[in-house]
């Protein structure tokens, strides 16, 4: 590829609102062009990144027996009924009527479209095992598209669907898509990701994993211990608790607070300590229940948890108009709503002499003690985990690290083969709804997470296996033409030679062009000068490094095979 006919331009500077790395160096370097909030035109050279790990995609999944599809984008709403889904999911899925006033959906996920397919078509135990997948675009109406392709509504999404007759045979499988996830992102270059418990969330069923890149860019909060296997998302963490203080002191005692609602103006108010007191945390289900938590005052409510415990997604609530006080509600004499729901966080059980609300204007108890006041409470975890504290399963402090899911898979059980009345007869003569499980890769945020991890101060630098070319072929003073002519001569070659070349054949300043070349990030870059011809040589300089080799012309094209065949090697040897 010519670069005076590669269709973007690089810029010193991203436009306002850019705000991680990948986001600036992808719009800088021409690989990206936002059309609207959460879309983008993928240019050229992304374009060929993405083709790139999406052949990777392909190649692991083929090799695990997978089947590749292509499932529509629009469907209708008839197939999100039977899953159940076409209500309880909210405004991130675009719902809208095709020209004869059907109600009709665009696809953000396909687990639908898959049963469609089996229905009718798979009838038996003998066609199970198999797994279908598809990379297909897909539109999630995001609230807060963020960081370039990090966190889009529009995004290329690879997504497979596994059917098995047993429990037992799905964890096989699944364990089989785990490590080739594990190849796939060695191969993409990855170095730095985990796998974590995750939640479900809309997709149903009990086991989770996340795939993550660890960067402090990621806006998922990963807890970790360093001295164990354990690691979640901040979503299911567990953790021990610190403990509480344990002696009773003082009765329970009104105090007037006046205008201090808040645990940090309360607590200053009386001169105690957040770790002293309990907050209410109040929130109300998708059919409008009241839902009350208790923690602890120096904790945070894990939505996630609680949004499991009420089967229900969360929303804000007003509650005055539910008959509570707000600022002062407390978990003595507490009065609610009839199928309310109220909770009490396991960070409250034996707490000792702590303020709560008074559940009336102007005023707070202390002395409250959990023994003596809250007798029969039944406590659960809805907290978030918090920095330093010990792991569930070896006692060791855990650590919060951020990252980036780069993709997921999920045992969903028969929650979908059930609900849309997939069946397969079995060899004893009964039917059985088949147990699926589903696996997916979005490639725009594994493109633009391998930036965050790679990319330095000067550019884009792109592993080997997915750059979009491998060569960056830059002549100074392209303008003399024994330069020319020899880098001519060179391009030639080395397509001839199918060594994916880009070629800055633009008269400009050395400076330009070795910018540029930094900026797009290309593994090699060969520079041709007159100062390079004087001893017959080129400039070989490795992006990732920075190293500087001078090559005799004549050895050009076999230390370029063999630097190239050698970085490959580097990120796969481990596979």
């Amino acid at each position: 590829m010519r670069l005076s006919k590669l269709v973007g331009e690089r810029v010193k500077e991203a436009p306002n609102g850019a705000s991680l790395k990948s986001h600036i160096l992808l719009l800088r370097a021409g690989f990206i062009k936002q059309v609207s909030a959460g879309i983008f035109t993928l240019m050229p050279p992304a374009q060929r990144v993405s083709k790139k790990i999406q052949n990777i995609i392909r190649e692991e999944m083929d090799a695990i027996g997978g089947q590749e599809v292509l499932f529509p984008v629009v469907m209708p709403r008839e197939l999100w009924e039977m899953s159940g889904r076409y209500h309880s999911i909210n405004d991130e899925m675009v719902r809208f009527k095709d020209r004869t006033g059907h109600d009709m959906v665009l696809g953000m996920t396909h687990e639908e479209a898959s049963v469609h397919m089996a229905l009718n078509t798979v009838k038996s135990y003998e066609q199970l095992p198999f797994m279908v997948y598809q990379i297909q675009t897909k539109f999630r109406d995001e609230p807060r598209s963020r960081g370039g392709l990090i966190r889009v509504r529009e995004f290329t999404m690879k997504d497979a669907y596994s059917f098995h007759t047993t429990q037992e045979d799905l964890e096989n499988y699944y364990q089989k898509a785990y490590d080739a996830y594990v190849r796939i992102y060695k191969r993409i270059g990855f170095k730095n990701f985990i796998t974590v418990k995750s939640d479900n969330g809309m997709m149903g069923g009990k086991v989770a994993d996340e795939f993550m890149a660890v960067t402090p860019a990621g806006e998922d909060k990963l807890v970790i211990c360093s001295h164990c296997d354990y690691r979640s998302n901040m979503e299911v963490a567990e953790s021990v608790k610190d403990e509480n203080d344990h002696t009773v002191a003082g009765q329970m005692e009104e105090v007037f607070t006046g205008n201090a609602h808040t645990i940090e103006e309360v607590c200053t108010f009386l001169e105690t300590d957040a770790k002293h007191s309990v907050k209410a945390v109040c929130y109300q289900t998708l059919d409008e229940k009241l839902v009350v938590a208790f923690i602890r005052g120096d904790y945070e409510v894990n939505e996630i948890k609680l949004s499991h415990l009420v089967q229900s997604n969360l929303y804000p609530v007003d509650v005055e108009q539910r008959g509570l006080c707000a600022g002062n509600i407390g978990c003595i004499n507490l009065n609610l709503p009839e199928g309310s729901f109220v909770f009490y966080d396991t960070t409250i059980k034996g707490l000792e002499n702590f303020v709560t609300g008074a559940n009336k204007p102007d005023f707070h108890i202390k002395n409250v003690s959990a023994s003596r006041d809250m007798a029969g409470v039944d406590f659960v975890d809805i907290s978030l985990v918090k920095e330093g504290e010990k792991c569930v399963h070896c006692g060791q402090p855990l650590t919060l690290n951020r990252g980036i899911e780069i993709g997921n898979i999920f045992q969903l059980s028969t929650k979908y083969t059930e609900s849309m009345g997939l069946k397969i007869s079995m060899p004893d003569g009964t039917v059985k709804e088949p147990i699926m499980g589903c696996y997916g890769i979005g490639v725009g945020r594994s493109l633009a997470s391998i930036i965050e991890e790679k990319a330095d101060d000067k550019g884009l630098v792109w592993p080997m296996t997915i750059a979009p070319w491998q060569v960056h072929l830059c002549p100074i003073r392209i303008d003399d033409d024994n330069v020319k002519a020899i880098t001519e001569e060179l391009y030639r070659t080395l397509q001839k030679e199918k060594i994916e070349v880009l070629y800055d054949d633009r008269n400009l300043s050395a400076g330009i062009k070795l910018t540029d070349s930094e900026l797009m990030g290309v593994p090699l870059r060969i520079v041709v000068s007159p100062k390079t011809l004087a001893n017959n040589e080129a400039e070989v300089t490795i992006r990732a490094t920075g190293e500087k080799l001078f090559v005799p012309l004549a050895e050009l094209l076999s230390e370029l095979k063999d630097m190239i065949a050698g970085e490959i090697e580097e990120i796969e040897k481990d596979l």
